[in-house]
């Protein structure tokens, strides 16, 4: 029933929601003199904060037209090369010459935890000029029909597996955040059965490996709790009349309220701060909020048994670090992973998943080479600037790049981004 009243809730505030979109348009008409006045620019600016505080924000789109492959400008295009139904696999096609010595391949596995994939469109702008991307662009539960069947972690596992299949051989994958755990599963699962698809390196970046290592607020909670009380709380079912609905779901705007109420003094500043850009038509600035919000108040629902599954697994008993992880009843074993290169990324202040969660796999993966291995610990950046923003673009994305293009398995000719080279573990 909750679930029920947000909606109704929602769209109850409909009405007021038009009125005061209709106030900011007419105190914006440059035509109306007010609009001229700091009293009027309040009276807009005060409408614009309501209107966007009650809106639903719908799933944002890539936009990436753009980007530059050997220092010339070539066309992009979004193509959908694989789909199930709770996930689609987005290529990023380059219009690059047709002799061109071929890139990387590289699998940017989205996490999958209310937010939809565009929250990594910086990740994958940072990337194009030096790979051939694609991404996983997960479907909102919400909108799955019944019929479709259940998606737990199991099925996210074997999703990335036919993923890496359907890509090839000397495929790179990079997980961001919660995938990091399946996304060493599943390879340490094509390693044990010698499947000559598994990725050729492992990217992990801020992933919850082992939370028993400087737990965060997050990881304290679902300790705190059992699994029965996760159930009870926070599942409910898809409200009519979405395509899904019935379905068991955990509701991203339940995922949404606890990131938000975890640093909840800086987004009343950073409204505060929207609010007094608009009066003093600071255009790029209130812009910037717009677009960063845009993307961030934009959530997804989650399938119950995949969400319970997750915390169960990786956040309650610590199945993967202990040994204890299975797949479908088969022991999941990351000592198997002997030729898979292991590049981990941590951020400094990630206040999602601690320092050294991580980087906890360098020591799970045993049989991987040491001159096969990598760690590097961003300085001065939190969980969303491990993939994002200007010091990930200037001193991750590089050692990304150096990385994926020493362990490849064919002989290309690559062009890297200036940086010294990466520190081997």
């Amino acid at each position: 029933m909750f679930y029920q009243l947000y909606e109704f809730n929602h769209a109850a505030l409909q009405p007021a929601r038009l009125y005061a979109d209709a106030v900011r348009m007419l105190y914006n008409n440059p035509l109306n003199p007010l609009s001229h006045t700091p009293f009027g620019r309040s009276i807009a600016a005060a409408a614009e904060l309501f209107e966007r505080g009650t809106r639903r924000y719908g799933k944002p789109s890539f936009g990436l037209k753009k980007t530059v492959v050997d220092w010339k400008t070539v066309d992009v295009n979004e193509t959908v090369v694989w789909s199930r139904p709770f996930c689609n696999l987005i290529r990023f096609r380059r219009d690059v010459p047709a002799g061109r010595k071929a890139d990387p391949k590289l699998l940017i596995v989205a996490p999958m935890s209310g937010h939809y994939a565009t929250l990594l469109r910086g990740t994958v702008e940072a990337m194009l000029p030096y790979a051939d991307v694609h991404i996983t662009d997960w479907v909102d539960a919400r909108m799955v029909p019944l019929s479709e069947g259940g998606f737990d972690l199991d099925d996210y596992i074997d999703y990335v597996v036919d993923m890496l299949h359907a890509l090839g051989p000397d495929t790179h994958v990079m997980a961001v955040c919660q995938p990091s755990v399946p996304v060493l599963a599943a390879v340490a699962l094509m390693e044990a059965r010698g499947d000559r698809f598994a990725p050729s390196t492992m990217t992990l970046m801020g992933g919850p490996i082992d939370t028993r290592r400087n737990p965060t607020a997050v990881n304290m909670l679902a300790e705190e709790k059992d699994l029965d009380w996760f159930r009870d709380n926070v599942i409910m079912h898809a409200p009519w009349p979405v395509p899904g609905f019935g379905r068991e779901v955990y509701p991203g705007f339940l995922q949404l309220s606890g990131f938000m109420s975890m640093n909840l003094d800086r987004h009343i500043i950073a409204h505060k701060d929207f609010f007094m850009h608009l009066v003093k038509n600071d255009g790029d600035n209130a812009e910037k909020h717009r677009d960063f919000y845009d993307e961030y108040l934009a959530v997804m629902d989650l399938s119950a048994e995949f969400y319970l599954q997750t915390v169960d697994t990786v956040f309650i008993r610590h199945a993967l670090p202990k040994g204890e992880m299975k797949h479908r009843g088969t022991p999941v074993d990351t000592s198997a992973i002997r030729n898979v290169a292991l590049f981990t990324v941590e951020g400094e202040n990630d206040d999602i998943s601690g320092l050294g969660q991580t980087k906890a796999a360098q020591d799970l993966c045993v049989n991987i080479p040491a001159d096969r291995k990598a760690h590097y610990m961003q300085p001065a950046v939190g969980h969303y600037g491990v993939f994002n923003g200007s010091r990930f673009r200037s001193e991750i994305v590089p050692r990304i790049v150096d990385f994926i293009t020493s362990y490849g398995r064919q002989d290309r000719v690559a062009i890297k981004p200036k940086l010294a080279k990466t520190v081997r573990k």
